[in-house]
């Protein structure tokens, strides 16, 4: 069977709760065998990381810069693209599904990409997003991490 590409997006400066459902989140796609794609920075990534490489999982970080060892030290794989923010777009067309936890304006183009790209996005505590027009697909808004990861797991079609 194909391997599952979860991202886990969020801002690098975050919350004690969002650091915590982070972790939760990592850990679980982790644990059910999925690979965790992140942007490989700090904050909502260090802890999804964090989580992920808890249950021995791979994660891989696509990198703004132009180094492979700036990223979080949870990394199993630095990807650096030397894109700055564009590197978001590479994020989202990796993964398979993406969950938001959090999130500024750099977690919000990455909602906006993966919809673009026709991808399933799960917000948990993020952006809330209503679409103007039909055909007004619209992300799913969770609350707890066991919810995030369960839709985003049902949403990848096999």
């Amino acid at each position: 069977s194909k391997m599952i590409y979860l991202a886990v997006i969020g801002p690098s400066e975050c919350s004690e709760g969002e650091a915590e459902a982070a972790f939760k989140v990592g850990a679980m796609i982790a644990s059910r065998g999925a690979v965790l794609v992140c942007g490989g920075g700090g904050g909502v990534m260090d802890a999804a990381s964090r989580g992920a490489r808890s249950e021995n999982g791979t994660v891989i970080g696509i990198l703004p810069g132009e180094s492979n060892s700036a990223g979080n030290p949870n990394l199993s794989y630095a990807i650096a693209t030397g894109l700055g923010e564009a590197r978001n777009a590479i994020i989202t067309r990796t993964a398979d599904a993406v969950i938001a936890v959090g999130g500024e304006y750099g977690t919000l183009s990455e909602i906006a990409l993966a919809m673009k790209m026709a991808k399933p996005v799960v917000l948990l505590d993020s952006w809330r997003l209503h679409p103007v027009r039909p055909p007004g697909r619209c992300p799913i808004t969770v609350t707890s991490a066991v919810e995030a990861v369960e839709l985003a797991f049902r949403s990848v079609k096999p």
